[in-house]
C-alpha cells in the first residue's frame, strides 16, 4: 500500500491562512473556540488544530464551523 505524500509547502501555507481567517471570524463575532465546538460538537484539541492550520478540515466540518459561527462558507476560505 502506497504511503500518503506530503502536503508541500504551498498546501500548508494555504491550511494555515484557512485556519486564521476562522480565527479571525470567530474573533470579530465574539465567540470563544468552546462555544463553537458546542456547536458543532467538534472536540476542542481538534478545532484547535484547525486554528492553528494543523489539520485539515474535511469540507462538511467547515461548513458545521460557518453555520456555528453564523457566516457563510466563502467567508472562511476565500
Amino acid at each position: 500500500m502506497p504511503r500518503p505524500t506530503q502536503p508541500d509547502d504551498r498546501v500548508i501555507a494555504r491550511r494555515r491562512a484557512v485556519g486564521e481567517q476562522i480565527r479571525r471570524v470567530r474573533l470579530h463575532h465574539n465567540l470563544s473556540q468552546r462555544e463553537v465546538c458546542e456547536r458543532t460538537g467538534i472536540d476542542a484539541a481538534t478545532y484547535s488544530r484547525i486554528e492553528q492550520g494543523h489539520a485539515s478540515p474535511l469540507l462538511d466540518t467547515l461548513i458545521r464551523i460557518a453555520d456555528a459561527i453564523g457566516v457563510p462558507l466563502r467567508e472562511l476560505v476565500g
